[in-house]
């Protein structure tokens, strides 16, 4: 008897079992399918990485060409014909304002002031003759002894001698300023940069024996202690042209060096051509670093007053309706913003209407994504975004 409630005590434990196994099975199944439901729709939907539009820089740069020439840069010319007698400064050579740079043997020029100061030797006689004549006559006026006519002619003739002296002192003087002209000197305190003459070269004012078409100068003196930097800036940049603006100059023979040019003028005018205005700034250049004639690489900045923002060119959309850029709403659903591209940059684009900094602006977007659907938004991974320097949270 007490076998068979055994027997009976073990199959209810068993069924038991067996139902439980059965409704544990059926739970995790159940289970699984939810699961599986909820995988499916998360899947359906689609995530994106999104980026933050970055506000632009609030200046304007620029990057032009530039002639950088000195402060004062004197071509010097023969006034005087004759042979070079010598020079005595040669290229790169630092003067002081008077220096002799060089000596012109004039032998036709020294003949002809020497018969100047001859002829007036000459005048001064004939004055000093016609002058005693004068004085008598004027004596013989108490006697009656000459009439009125011969006296006023006496007076007169000694007037017009003592005009030729005159005009023979100048016409030595004249002589002795082109006399000065037979030494060659610095006009001011500077450097050297150009010698076209050698001894025994024939200058006049029409140029050198080597050159008897062209006039070439005889030096060329530069006073570059202070440079001058000439820059065609567009016209989109003329509202900065002003005192105060000033620019960071860099030139091929030093370039790590950087210089500042100080805003000078501007000429009030652009060229139709170019659509360029010609400014200029000044260099400090106590240490004659600078040369005349370099070329300079020349960088502008100036403060801008504008609302820009930037974002990756990854991030553009275009359709037939403009360039877009896909928005993160809210609610999690996408909308097509127009935007308006003021500019293109290397991996960014400067976005001037369209967007807000706080948008979130979807990077790299599918070209199945579509304005009013469901996204997932992601952290994107380390580095993803570049512009506003975004990364996945650690």
């Amino acid at each position: 008897m007490m076998k068979m409630l055994t027997g009976r005590y073990i199959a209810v434990a068993l069924g038991l079992l067996f139902v439980a196994y059965i409704g544990y099975r059926i739970h995790e199944s159940r289970s699984d399918a939810a699961l599986l439901r909820e995988k499916t729709v998360e899947d359906a939907v689609p995530t994106v990485a999104v980026v933050h539009p970055k506000p632009g820089d609030p200046s304007e740069t620029i990057t032009l060409p530039g002639n950088i020439t000195a402060w004062f840069e004197a071509p010097i010319y023969a006034q005087v014909s004759g042979y070079v007698k010598m020079w005595y400064k040669d290229y790169g050579a630092q003067v002081k304002k008077g220096d002799i740079l060089a000596e012109i043997n004039a032998p036709a020029l020294d003949a002809q002031y020497a018969q100047a100061k001859a002829d007036l030797e000459s005048e001064r006689a004939k004055y000093a003759l016609a002058d005693i004549t004068a004085k008598r006559w004027l004596a013989l006026r108490k006697n009656h002894a000459v009439s009125e006519q011969s006296i006023s002619v006496q007076v007169a003739h000694a007037k017009a001698e003592a005009a030729k002296v005159k005009a023979a002192e100048q016409n030595v003087r004249n002589f002795e300023a082109l006399i000065r002209f037979k030494t060659i000197v610095a006009p001011y305190d500077g450097v050297v940069t150009v010698r076209n003459i050698n001894v025994g070269d024939y200058v006049n004012k029409e140029g050198t024996i080597s050159t008897p078409v062209s006039i070439s100068n005889l030096f060329t003196v530069a006073d570059v202690s202070m440079m001058r930097l000439f820059v065609s800036v567009p016209e989109s940049f003329g509202p900065f042209l002003q005192p105060g603006l000033t620019a960071d100059v860099t030139v091929p023979q030093l370039p790590t060096r950087h210089f500042i040019g100080k805003f000078l003028t501007v000429a009030r005018g652009f060229d139709v051509n170019t659509r360029t205005a010609v400014t200029v700034f000044t260099i400090e250049n106590e240490d004659r670093a600078l040369w005349p004639g370099s070329y300079g690489k020349v960088v502008l900045t100036a403060p801008v007053d504008r609302k820009v923002f930037m974002i990756p060119s990854t991030a553009l959309v275009f359709q037939e309706h403009g360039t877009q850029v896909a928005v993160v709403k809210d609610d999690d659903r996408v909308h097509m913003q127009p935007i308006t591209v003021s500019r293109l940059l290397d991996s960014a684009v400067e976005v001037s209407d369209g967007i807000s900094a706080n948008d979130r602006v979807v990077n790299n977007p599918s070209a199945a994504l579509l304005d009013g659907d469901k996204v997932r938004v992601v952290k994107p991974a380390a580095g993803y975004d570049l512009i506003s320097g975004e990364s996945a949270a650690k």
